[in-house]
């Protein structure tokens, strides 16, 4: 079996279930190229907590955890099994590297984990667990999860970072189709240049960094899991191809990373 990349996804809103964009058609092809995984890991910028957590529900139930939306998307369900036998695996491999986790056998899939699962394996017949993110002790902290989770790829887990490359909810109503954000192209242009030059110190410091990082996101939570699926590459060498997914609503940069590692110079 060949060994399978990290991915980050970034899920744009709740509504991206029911108008996939550019977003659906690419993680449907992303899926389509890749060989099948026996199961999925997700860290989803939608499970926070204080340690690292992992669910391990056999039959994890939709979590439609947001409001005022349109009635159809609160009908959609994402039916996959769970893993509680690899969730333990999941747990020991955290431990083993010092992180101290935790085990939650009835969290269900939140809509960071369900909405682009819908396009990546539309049929829901992949068992799938999610990875809780602990957005105060930062970027380093997401890497390691990554990285102590990184040998499963070679057992055919796919490994998962979802969330979204630009994510300022106070800019809901500010710009459009048709007016970007003028923040969104720098920050998204830094963060691949960095990302394909393997520069690891300039992106665990984007805060500090990155052009207009402050307004790209007010809040760490949505861009951690890309140091999750960074970590899960398994070693400083990242081997990040971007898949360019558009900008939803003029202010969501839905940019898609695989993550190959060394084997993307083999």
């Amino acid at each position: 079996m060949n060994r399978l990349p990290s991915l980050f996804i970034s899920h744009g809103s709740p509504m991206t279930a029911l108008q996939p964009g550019q977003v659906g058609p690419r993680l449907a092809e992303l899926a389509a190229g890749l060989q099948r995984p026996r199961a999925i890991v997700m860290a989803s910028a939608h499970w926070l907590g204080r340690a690292p957590l992992v669910s391990a529900a056999p039959q994890p139930e939709t979590i439609h955890d947001f409001g005022g939306f349109p009635e159809p998307l609160y009908q959609l369900q994402y039916p996959a099994p769970g893993a509680p036998a690899l969730a333990q695996e999941v747990a020991q491999r955290l431990a083993d590297a010092g992180l101290q986790p935790g085990i939650d056998p009835r969290r269900g899939l939140d809509h960071g984990a369900w909405v682009p699962l819908r396009y990546l394996y539309p049929q829901a017949d992949i068992p799938v667990l999610q990875v809780s993110i602990q957005p105060m002790l930062g970027p380093q902290h997401q890497f390691a999860l990554g990285r102590a989770l990184a040998p499963l790829r070679e057992q055919g887990v796919l490994l998962i970072g979802s969330g979204s490359i630009t994510h300022n909810l106070h800019d809901w109503h500010s710009y459009s189709e048709a007016k970007e954000a003028p923040y969104v192209r720098p920050f998204i242009g830094w963060v691949e240049q960095k990302l394909e030059a393997d520069d690891l110190p300039a992106l665990f410091d984007y805060r500090r960094q990155a052009p207009f990082a402050a307004q790209a996101h007010p809040t760490d939570e949505h861009l951690l899991p890309l140091y999750f699926a960074m970590g899960a590459a398994g070693g400083d060498q990242l081997g990040a191809q971007r898949i360019d997914a558009g900008i939803d609503q003029g202010f969501l940069a839905m940019d898609i990373y695989r993550f190959d590692g060394a084997d993307a110079a083999a």
